[in-house]
């Protein structure tokens, strides 16, 4: 680590905004070019940017002088960059929602005994999907999903993090989806 990283390291330990400032300058650029060229939008990519750093200065008592201080803010970055994606889904998922009034008109259809067996054989299509899935992403995503546990407790399981858990989950879906849609 560069003297001047150093310096600035100890002082934003210590609370002083001169070291927070002095990091932000060092690191800033990067970490706005990694979140643009992920979110690919401009004002998307200075919200997450503050938001990482943001996080990283309240983490910083968990940094680990021993390894680049880039590497752990990128790694923060990317982190606040999958949250970015699954808010946005959610956001697109929700922005199809009928408001909650117009809901209650919509008559039950059940189902027929076509659309049961159709609906059978779709469900036995996903079992072998997610049987394909190799077990890196199998794994974290059948304890959380079916089983029900939370990610931390997955992650105990798995000798991984929660953070790792949440990020092969979310890689699985994404396969999933292929697979099911291939």
């Amino acid at each position: 680590m560069r003297k001047e990283e150093e310096k600035a390291l100890s002082a934003a330990l210590a609370g002083r905004q001169a070291g927070y400032d002095a990091l932000m300058r060092a690191h800033r650029d990067a970490v706005y070019r990694f979140v643009r060229g992920y979110t690919g939008n401009e004002v998307e990519a200075l919200d997450v940017t503050q938001d990482s750093f943001v996080a990283a200065f309240l983490a910083l008592h968990r940094y680990d002088p021993a390894r680049p201080f880039r590497a752990w803010i990128l790694r923060i970055a990317r982190n606040k960059c999958h949250d970015w994606a699954r808010r946005r889904a959610v956001r697109r998922l929700f922005a199809f929602a009928l408001p909650l009034e117009e809901a209650n008109d919509i008559p039950d259809e059940a189902q027929g005994p076509e659309a049961a067996f159709a609906s059978h054989h779709e469900v036995a299509h996903i079992h072998s999907a997610i049987a394909a899935l190799p077990a890196m992403l199998k794994e974290p995503l059948l304890l959380c999903a079916i089983e029900g546990l939370s990610q931390e407790e997955a992650g105990a399981i798995l000798g991984i993090s929660r953070k790792a858990v949440e990020t092969r989950i979310y890689r699985a879906r994404q396969k999933l989806s292929h697979l099911i849609e291939g």
